[in-house]
């Protein structure tokens, strides 16, 4: 079993800063990525970042140049830096960590912590 524990979120005016750890824990494949989600009701969860555990990073294009993904292998433990924070970023964020297998994809989620942005 794999646990995901985010935490970090919280409520922010706009143009502030957040930052988010979740930290993995249980039989986790050490060639995994690491990811952060978002999702507001009504719509599907959408990629934000995800990191490979060589460090190759992807980012959505909305925050490009705002938010940083970063982690700590040793820790299994990914961070996500968001700044200048807008309304829009507003949203439950989730954690994933995910590798292949011979059976397949694995994929293990957080619970997800809230991220509100004030205008």
């Amino acid at each position: 079993q794999v646990q995901l524990v985010e935490s970090g979120g919280g409520l922010v005016q706009a143009g502030g800063s957040l930052r988010l750890s979740c930290a993995a824990s249980g039989s986790i494949f050490g060639a995994n990525t690491m990811g952060w989600y978002r999702q507001v009701p009504g719509k599907q969860r959408e990629l934000v970042a995800d990191i490979t555990s060589g460090g190759s990073t992807n980012y959505a294009d909305s925050v490009k140049g705002r938010f940083t993904i970063s982690r700590d292998n040793a820790k299994n433990t990914v961070y996500l830096q968001m700044n200048s924070l807008k309304p829009e970023d507003t949203a439950v964020y989730y954690c994933q960590t995910r590798w292949m297998t011979l059976l397949g994809r694995r994929e293990y989620w957080g619970r997800g912590t809230q991220v509100t942005v004030s205008s």
